[in-house]
């Protein structure tokens, strides 16, 4: 067990109310396309199941291909000038562009012209993003040597991140569905989200410049070619080998995204289809992270008694039992599925804190100098993850038979494709997250000295 000295620098007020405003953008673009773009896919564009799942997979397996690049020249970035913060901004300004294109696409094309428009606008919003998100998820490790900090760092940071996706998870279906539905509900809900979006992000920007400590050795390299895709590849993947605490982490945080990632999509389709009603979404969302706002200051002190690795378990434990739960959805009351998704809700608060304040331990053990190569190694496994959470969904909704339709009108579905969707809500993510702690066993937490 690696030995970690616990520092007493704290990371001034206006640095940690910037970063956790980061998770407004993170959180609301990282929910609402996963939550609804399968859905807009196939209920308003009528695209069929199996097209629209490689128009949600091309554009995050462009995303996942360039976040290792982005890594390295954030830190290519911390060492000439000591922040990260030029890479975040462009991202932040030009994500709500994507963003808004996702979902215009016209009336006046058919379902094959209305995938390849979705296909072009979000490729350009998952490139947005990814410039933002790798080196946010660095900082962590520039703000702070602290382990006990970082933890309080990130706690703010998941409370925003629980508020952003309430709000935006929540909300933007609220904002379609107000707007009358059909292409212009989904059109205002994305000009509504992106400015949402821009503002959290700006923020991150603003508050945490001048922040960071300064880079190793205290100085500022002298300028030198910025690192090619090669070597962006080569820098993750060297940490990757080298590093099992890395190694091991990310392993489980993919799993548990791809969990996410597959419950989020289908939700839409339980409210819809099997509660009866598209606007039970909210509802859920509401059930989901309410808890989450609630219960992070004691996830935070069960962490200080207990470890992060052992507060992840403890999690993800309570993940699986709560989702197994809701397999019995069709049969039961629809107040069982609104209490076993809150109970879900306690446990994603938690399974979202401890993996995100693990990762700036396992770069501090490995050298800040890394941060941007392995955060974008995350960020790509994090992508990957919630990527396939909605494809999984449509391959199973296509194996159960599932029938799309355009906006206005709703087909009758086969029995198959009914169950295939309570499934794709409970069983596959209780699945992987009872994978997720397999892995997790191999896990050594740093011991903290006073």
């Amino acid at each position: 067990m690696t030995l970690v000295r616990e520092r007493g620098d704290r990371v001034p007020r206006r640095a940690v109310a910037g970063y956790a405003a980061g998770s407004v953008g993170t959180g609301g673009f990282g929910t609402l396309p996963g939550l609804v773009l399968a859905y807009y896919l196939t209920d308003t564009l009528a695209v069929p199941a199996l097209l629209a799942s490689l128009v949600v997979v091309i554009p995050k397996v462009w995303d996942v291909a360039i976040d290792p690049v982005v890594g390295t020249w954030s830190d290519h970035e911390l060492r000439r000038r000591s922040t990260r913060t030029r890479l975040m901004t462009l991202g932040a300004l030009t994500l709500p562009v994507g963003f808004v294109a996702t979902f215009a696409a016209p009336e006046t094309l058919g379902p094959w012209g209305a995938a390849a428009w979705v296909v072009v606008a979000f490729l350009l919003a998952t490139t947005s993003f990814s410039l933002f998100q790798v080196p946010y998820i660095a900082l962590p490790a520039d703000l702070t040597d602290g382990y006990r900090e970082r933890t309080r760092l990130l706690s703010w940071r998941i409370a925003v991140l629980a508020l952003a996706i309430l709000v935006v998870g929540a909300g933007g279906p609220a904002v379609r569905d107000a707007a009358g539905g059909g292409h212009r509900g989904y059109l205002v809900m994305g000009v509504v989200v992106a400015v949402v979006l821009l503002v959290g992000m700006l923020a991150t920007v603003l508050g945490v410049r001048g922040a960071a400590a300064p880079a190793a050795g205290g100085t500022v390299t002298p300028p030198s070619p910025a690192p090619g895709a090669a070597a962006g590849y080569r820098a993750g993947l060297r940490a990757l080998r080298e590093h099992t605490a890395y190694r091991v982490l990310l392993g489980v945080f993919v799993l548990q995204a791809v969990a996410t990632g597959t419950m989020l999509a289908a939700a839409q389709y339980v409210a819809t289809y099997t509660l009866g009603s598209q606007a039970a979404l909210t509802f859920l969302f509401v059930a989901l992270v309410g808890p989450a706002l609630l219960v992070m200051p004691l996830w935070t002190g069960y962490s200080a008694r207990h470890g992060k690795a052992r507060s992840l378990t403890a999690a993800s434990v309570l993940f699986v039992v709560a989702a197994l739960a809701l397999t019995a959805v069709p049969v039961l009351p629809t107040w069982w599925a609104y209490t076993c998704v809150a109970l879900a809700g306690v446990a994603y608060a938690g399974m979202q804190l401890f993996p995100l304040a693990m990762l700036p331990d396992v770069i501090s053990r490995a050298g800040r100098h890394q941060g941007g190569a392995m955060s974008g190694l995350w960020t790509a496994g994090e992508t990957a993850g919630l990527a396939s959470g909605p494809v999984l969904v449509l391959l199973m909704l296509a194996a159960g038979g599932f029938v799309s339709s355009a906006a206005g009108v709703r087909a009758e579905q086969p029995d198959t494709a009914l169950t295939a969707i309570v499934l794709a809500f409970s069983l596959a993510p209780a699945v992987l997250v009872a994978a997720s702690l397999l892995l997790l066993r191999r896990y050594q937490e740093p011991e903290v000295s006073p």
